[in-house]
């Protein structure tokens, strides 16, 4: 239970969802855990949960990052987790018809938050020439996705980024490193407007979107929150660049039997 005793960690989009889970997956192991997000009401109250600081961060801003950097310049561990599939508000998604300004909003969060993560994250770890930087991308990054096409790109981005951010931290003869994690399907509040209820629709909805996994299930954010332990912790001082691929075997292949 002290995987990450005294270990301070920052987590980006930390409000809900798969970035809560982190934060307090953090702190049940002894980290202590800065909880940034836009929304202030309920990265409080995950900051008041796991007894940790909130500090408002919108990822897609410069500035957020500096003042970051004034406020909390030391750190061990940066998950950058804040993300938008850029659907939240309707709109067409696909590489037809996105329009330009919805494809730059996805990038900007998606994307360049990441970029902007790990240009703090590194900054705040070099004095120590140490530290773990996790980044959260998604099986998205690796397939495209016709009707999330900008979301897909920027996962894709994510992917690539963090193996430049690992051989760049290498080459300067730190330990820091930088991994990521890519998830499927995992059951977060994001999932809840169009599941609906419980009962045989919502049922219905499940088993559509898990059809193609070989476990035939939603993920679960707490699984997330193991893998982000696992590189937070000095469990994995040997891995750096590395994909962590969380999506109940769907990348694997097929599961038929061949004919």
């Amino acid at each position: 239970m002290n995987r990450m005793d005294g270990k301070l960690c920052l987590v980006t989009g930390a409000a809900r969802g798969i970035g809560a889970a982190i934060c307090r997956a953090f702190a049940r192991e002894g980290a202590m855990v800065v909880v940034t997000d836009v929304d202030e009401a309920g990265g409080r109250a995950v900051a008041d949960e796991v007894r940790g600081r909130f500090m408002s961060l919108d990822v897609a801003r410069e500035e957020d990052w500096r003042r970051a950097e004034s406020e909390v310049p030391a750190v061990d561990v940066v998950v950058n987790n804040a993300g938008i599939t850029g659907l939240e508000a309707g709109g067409v998604h696909d590489p037809e018809r996105a329009t330009l300004a919805d494809w730059r909003a996805v990038q900007a969060v998606n994307a360049e938050g990441v970029f902007l993560g790990c240009r703090y994250a590194i900054r705040a770890m070099k004095a120590r020439r140490t530290g773990s930087i996790i980044n959260i991308g998604s099986r998205s990054g690796v397939v495209g996705i016709p009707g999330a096409a900008a979301y897909a790109a920027a996962k894709a981005a994510v992917r690539n980024h963090t193996k430049s951010v690992a051989l760049y931290c290498a080459q300067q003869g730190w330990t820091i490193r930088c991994n990521v994690i890519q998830p499927a399907a995992i059951l977060t509040p994001m999932w809840a407007s169009y599941l609906g209820d419980e009962g045989p629709d919502r049922n219905a909805k499940v088993a559509a979107i898990t059809a193609d996994a070989p476990l035939k299930r939603f993920g679960k954010v707490e699984e997330v929150a193991a893998l982000a332990v696992v590189l937070g912790s000095d469990e994995a001082q040997y891995m750096t660049g590395a994909e962590l691929t969380l999506d109940g075997g769907l990348l694997a292949g097929s599961a038929a039997t061949p004919d």
